[in-house]
């Protein structure tokens, strides 16, 4: 079963050489594979999931190498669970925007752009979850930021380039910072293999390990967007096309708790930045859901809530114990598939209406009842409506903060129970305005071209037409209206025109009959996050499990160091 550990990270990386050697040609062939092996990752995951939990801990050492000199890759519960969570929302992800047909379109570039930056991404992913040492959490890391900035900038657009040129910024000075972090690590204490540095950073002097401790904190506060290092994400995210946000508003963020979880539990037990923690975590709750009360577009909206609740996990991860670790467990799992969600739906209200302005839209429960459901469901998740897995996690952790007790506890107890209502006004206000209210007058948006070139030269106005005319199934065609949505195009700009939507510089129409894909992707989405709540009481099992075996630590290093 060890023999199983490398896969999830090698076989996405296999099959995009494929891909760059196939190119632009084959698209069904192109679809086959990027399913076919996500899908297997996905199993990969469940079995080392299943094994971790039955056996404990896997361990590889690739080239034989022992540690510090070879590469470690570790599966325990935590990564197992992880691992499987990413890979059902990525496959589901794909399916969708396989639906979209942003995939389709990858013969407008040099190469296949979309499915290998996806594997490549899927690969970061793993390689973050499974790797045993600070060095390969690194290069799992930067694999991710290679990627993503691909995915990010699909399109080339001003808006895009611009969001992700920031994004970018922000990253490589947070690897920056982990290579410092790492350089220092290795100083002190010889190795950055995480079963060695568990004993060795415990002999270094305890000014040396808070400061090591705090600039790993950073780095992973970064990557996970907790307040106030978390400016850059709600003007990144919503730029980029839907599938694409979705992805990222759900799981990258949460490798960075991840690296938080693991980091505080095994290599900093008794960490003396827990109060720090409690305060960034009940900074992130109200800053976050106090920014997304004042949002208007519900992708905005959405990206505000996102740092609201990485707040509950760093709730966790602060106060350290058996019982706030198993709720942050919880909590992750049910936000990557809820966030994922609800931003699929999102893309799907813009697929339809040409828009995400919430001013804009109305009457959908009416004229899209399906989308309706597909959106209240994932909401109430959210705000934590009993007995949905939302409820759980944060039940779990405001009974752990209860036990804890002390006035850091307290006050997350207490900010949490305001953010969880303030979450529930935010998603009553969007169900509100884009779903019980009548729609306003001019919000009719069938046909509109939702245009991603949005720096044409002013001439270039018969070409925007052009493109807009041949982007959809059939909707800017047929309308005649001549209407573009780019910047420079000299034209009027429909009601509801964003430039998020277009994919390598292609047009998209809207329609009222939208890809059954899509709808079938963001389906399964919800009634994965509802499978939480059925198997609510098996996976809380599991977490207390898991939170045991990282506080206990002992698993983890007898695994890989073998005694």
């Amino acid at each position: 079963m060890n023999a199983l550990v490398p896969l999830p990270v090698l076989l996405p990386l296999c099959v995009t050489g494929l891909k760059l050697v196939i190119g632009p040609r084959l698209h069904r062939f192109q679809r086959f594979i990027s399913l076919a092996v996500l899908g297997a990752v996905l199993v990969l995951s469940v079995l080392l999931m299943v094994a971790a939990d039955r056996h404990g801990p896997l361990s590889v050492h690739l080239g034989d190498f022992a540690p510090p000199v070879g590469i470690t890759l570790v599966a325990d519960r935590l990564s197992g669970l992880m691992l499987t969570v990413s890979s059902a929302v990525t496959l589901l992800v794909l399916v969708y925007s396989l639906g979209q047909g942003m995939a389709d379109r990858d013969d407008q570039a040099p190469v296949g752009v979309f499915h290998p930056a996806y594997l490549i991404l899927v690969a970061g992913v793993s390689c973050t979850f499974l790797a045993g040492d600070l060095v390969n959490l690194y290069v799992g890391f930067e694999i991710m930021l290679v990627a993503s900035f691909v995915l990010l900038t699909i399109g080339g657009t001003a808006t895009r380039i611009r969001a992700g040129s920031t994004y970018v910024i922000i990253s490589l000075f947070s690897s920056v910072l982990f290579l410092v972090a790492i350089a220092m690590t290795y100083a002190v204490a010889g190795t950055v293999n995480f079963a060695q540095l568990a004993g060795r950073l415990q002999e270094v002097p305890i000014g040396v390990r808070t400061l090591l401790e705090a600039m790993l904190l950073t780095v992973f506060a970064i990557k996970a967007a907790v307040f106030p290092l978390a400016a850059w994400l709600p003007d990144s995210y919503p730029t980029a096309p839907a599938p694409v946000t979705a992805v990222f508003a759900g799981l990258l963020t949460k490798v960075g708790v991840y690296s938080m979880l693991r980091t505080q539990t095994l290599l900093f037990p008794g960490h003396r930045l827990g109060d720090l923690l409690m305060l960034a975590a009940l900074a992130s709750m109200a800053v976050g859901i106090l920014g997304a009360v004042a949002q208007t577009d519900l992708k905005r909206v959405l990206s505000f809530t996102l740092i609201s609740h990485i707040g509950y996990m760093v709730f966790g991860i602060g106060l350290a114990g058996r019982g706030s670790i198993s709720g942050a467990i919880v909590y992750v799992a049910h936000h990557i598939t809820v966030q994922t969600t609800l931003f699929l739906v999102a893309g799907l209200i813009e697929r339809r209406d040409g828009t995400t302005e919430l001013t804009r839209l109305g009457g959908l429960a009416k004229s899209a009842p399906l989308l309706a459901v597909l959106f209240f469901v994932p909401a109430m998740n959210l705000a934590g409506i009993p007995p949905l897995s939302g409820f759980i996690g944060k039940f779990g952790l405001m009974r752990a903060g209860v036990d804890a007790g002390g006035g850091w506890a307290w006050a997350l107890v207490a900010g949490s129970a305001a953010t969880s209502l303030l979450t529930l006004y935010v998603m009553a206000k969007v169900w509100n305005l884009a779903f019980w209210r009548d729609a306003p007058p001019g919000a009719e948006a069938e046909g509109v071209v939702l245009e991603s070139a949005e720096d044409d030269e002013p001439g270039d106005d018969e070409d925007a037409e052009g493109a807009g005319a041949a982007g959809g199934a059939g909707g800017a065609g047929e309308s005649g209206s001549g209407k573009a949505t780019g910047s420079g195009s000299g034209l009027p700009v429909p009601a509801g025109a964003v430039v998020s939507a277009g994919f390598l510089g292609q047009s998209i129409t809207t329609t009222k009959r939208l890809p059954w894909p899509m709808l079938a992707a963001t389906g399964v989405a919800v009634a994965l996050g509802l499978s939480y709540t059925v198997l609510g009481g098996p996976l809380t099992t599991f977490t207390q499990a898991a939170a045991t075996e990282l506080l206990a630590r002992t698993p983890y290093i007898e695994a890989v160091l073998g005694r």
